[in-house]
């Protein structure tokens, strides 16, 4: 009998076989979904010079084909994430698909410019409920510590390139096909991750929560005025509605903040962004979305500008980076994040990132790729893969996992607002240091010479504030990360303080 039974333990589980197999699935959707929308902050960039001939806009107009992406995006992230919460993760992740979808058909079939704005503004409202929730689903679906650790080690690489893969996509779409298919590629990735989540999903019980409508109210609106006024920055810091929306978002979010301590049903509960681990992970996303704009848009523009690339070339020249980047995660969140926690690898991950932009600043007229760009981009390559695979890991753990949307959604918005926040402040930075450049070596009217080395002078000095935010952001997260490893989940549970979301049970 003790054979029989010996035997019995030793012989593999089927069941625990299609389990495994039904949870990898579901993570190559969830990667699916989420590389749609990093996609998507990039890919109409080097397809707006076409989509503006087609349609006939405005040069000044351009830019809200981007802005209107990034308002309902930056401004609905934590709202989606706490309904996620409430409604049920299933239902919120085919509800994101679905709308994003037909927002992508409506601005790949757009006639005029308002029709393309109007697309661009839905998709970013519909990707504002599949970033947290995707996330979530992450937290949810791989609870075995080895499980997780890979599962967000791939999650992490998809979500460090895909802005970079949409700078490659949308120049070859544009150039082989039609800038109106970097709309329609979206239907594809939407209906494989539509049906997939129909088919493998669970639906989840309705959370025992409610909505904080005015915390809702606050932070969306201070969201939406914070990015709107970091967006207008474009046109001068002398605009009085830039410093207008960004104070006013600024009101707004220390009301949000004030409120959060006394609502009964908080939309963003204090001690999830109090814990010092998940907060200065929060802070570390917050930097690498300002600094990351400095590969993604400067030196695309001296690839293209400065050294005649075109789009889909300048595109292929961040491969490196890009195919790195999951090297980065994998090695980092698999292999070394269980042994030595996330401070060594976040704060390595920033200083290796500091110097790859460090390196950067040596470019000139006659830079080439092999001996000024590519050992850059090699190293910010590995350095974003260790920040990523380590940040969000560490920005939803303990976390009770009917809040994995709303600790996942602070993660986005971090991203989101670090992006606007960084493409003002740089685009301020290059501009002022090339018109200082022409001030001191031109006289008269500049050659087109002088206008490009002072547009790479404005490159240069973008890079070593690049270089300034990583190496500052290494600093910060040396000091307030937590040393060694952390904890199992079952471990941190028990230290946690009860509260009346975490005492529910968990939910799939």
């Amino acid at each position: 009998m003790a054979t029989q039974s010996a035997a019995a333990a030793a012989a593999p589980n089927p069941g625990a076989g299609a389990e495994a197999k039904r949870r990898w699935l579901i993570g190559a959707l969830i990667c699916t979904a989420y590389l749609m929308i990093g996609l998507d902050l990039t890919v109409m960039n080097v397809a707006l010079p076409s989509a503006q001939e087609a349609l006939d806009f405005s040069t000044s107009d351009r830019q809200w084909v981007v802005t209107a992406y990034a308002l309902p995006f930056g401004g609905l992230m934590l709202f989606c994430g706490r309904l996620s919460d409430l409604i049920g993760r299933k239902q919120t992740f085919l509800i994101g698909l679905l709308g994003f979808a037909i927002a992508s058909a409506i601005g790949g079939a757009a006639t005029n410019f308002e029709m393309l704005v109007t697309a661009r503004a839905l998709q970013g409202a519909f990707a504002a409920m599949l970033s947290p929730v995707c996330m979530a689903l992450l937290t949810t679906t791989f609870t075995d510590p080895k499980e997780r650790a890979k599962a967000f080690g791939i999650f992490s690489g998809v979500v460090a390139s895909g802005s970079g893969l949409g700078l490659i996509i949308g120049g070859a779409l544009t150039t082989g096909l039609d800038w109106r298919w970097c709309m329609y590629v979206n239907l594809l990735l939407a209906g494989v991750a539509l049906f997939g989540g129909i088919a493998l999903l669970q639906k989840q019980p309705r959370a025992d929560v409610r909505m904080d409508v005015p915390g809702v109210l606050l932070a969306s609106l201070g969201m939406f005025s914070v990015v709107l006024g970091f967006s207008n920055a474009h046109n001068g810091w002398g605009e009085t509605s830039t410093w207008a929306f960004i104070a006013l978002g600024g009101v707004l979010l220390i009301a949000f903040s004030a409120w959060q301590t006394r609502a009964a049903h908080p939309l963003l509960p204090p001690r999830i962004v109090l814990d010092r681990t998940r907060g200065a992970a929060y802070f570390t996303v917050l930097l690498v979305g300002a600094g990351l704009f400095g590969i993604l848009l400067f030196l695309v523009y001296f690839m293209q500008q400065n050294l005649g690339y075109s789009a889909i070339k300048s595109g292929c020249a961040l491969l490196p980076m890009i195919a790195l980047t999951p090297v980065g995660t994998g090695v980092g969140a698999i292999r070394l994040l269980p042994k030595f926690g996330p401070r060594p690898l976040i704060a390595g991950g920033l200083l290796i990132t500091a110097i790859g932009m460090g390196l950067l600043t040596r470019i000139e007229a006659g830079s080439g790729y092999a001996t000024h760009l590519l050992a850059p981009l090699i190293l910010v390559g590995l350095g974003m893969g260790l920040i990523y695979g380590a940040a969000l890991t560490a920005g939803t753990f303990g976390v009770a996992p009917q809040e994995a949307g709303i600790a996942s959604a602070v993660i986005s918005t971090g991203q989101q607002l670090g992006g606007a926040v960084g493409a003002a402040l740089l685009n301020t930075i290059a501009a002022t240091a090339a018109t200082d450049w022409l001030a001191d070596n031109a006289q008269g009217k500049p050659t087109a010479e002088q206008v490009g080395l002072a547009s790479i002078e404005g490159d240069v000095t973008v890079f070593w504030w690049c270089t300034a935010i990583f190496a500052i952001g290494a600093v910060v997260a040396a000091v307030l990360l937590r040393g060694g490893p952390l904890p199992t989940p079952d471990t941190d549970a028990a230290k946690a303080p009860e509260s009346p979301e975490s005492s529910e049970p968990a939910r799939s």
